[in-house]
């Protein structure tokens, strides 16, 4: 698929798209005319880097991770160090007091709207 058609599926700027290859975060084959050609594979890959974005992991951390979203055990890094590790579980953690945030803010927003559904006036009719 053409770049266009990837950017509207994902909801993700061209430009953005084309940054995610020069980090390494996709790879694109390219087309005897020099046209990038997008998998459709891609596209749920990239929904997972925007969300490993939106959730404030950085670029090469997600580089890391990526590709372990689809299966994890068939994934052996040579490079596992102490250090990776530990970077790994603090944004994990991290990861976790968001989604924690996320969740009660969730919930107060639901019992906000559901006060507010009983204090409102029935719509009048005709």
């Amino acid at each position: 698929m053409r770049i266009g058609e990837l950017a509207e599926r994902t909801e993700t700027s061209r430009r953005l798209l084309r940054y995610y290859e020069e980090q390494g975060l996709i790879r694109v084959r390219r087309c005897a005319n020099g046209y990038r050609d997008y998998d459709e594979r891609l596209v749920d890959q990239i929904l997972h880097i925007r969300g490993l974005l939106d959730a404030g992991l950085p670029t090469r951390i997600i580089k890391q991770i990526l590709p372990c979203l689809d299966d994890p055990r068939d994934i052996h890094f040579a490079d596992a160090t102490p250090e990776i590790i530990a970077t790994l579980e603090h944004q994990r953690d991290r990861l976790t007091q968001r989604i924690d945030l996320l969740t009660r803010n969730r919930d107060a927003m639901t019992a906000y709207i559901g006060e507010l559904r009983g204090c409102a006036r029935p719509a009048s009719v005709g």
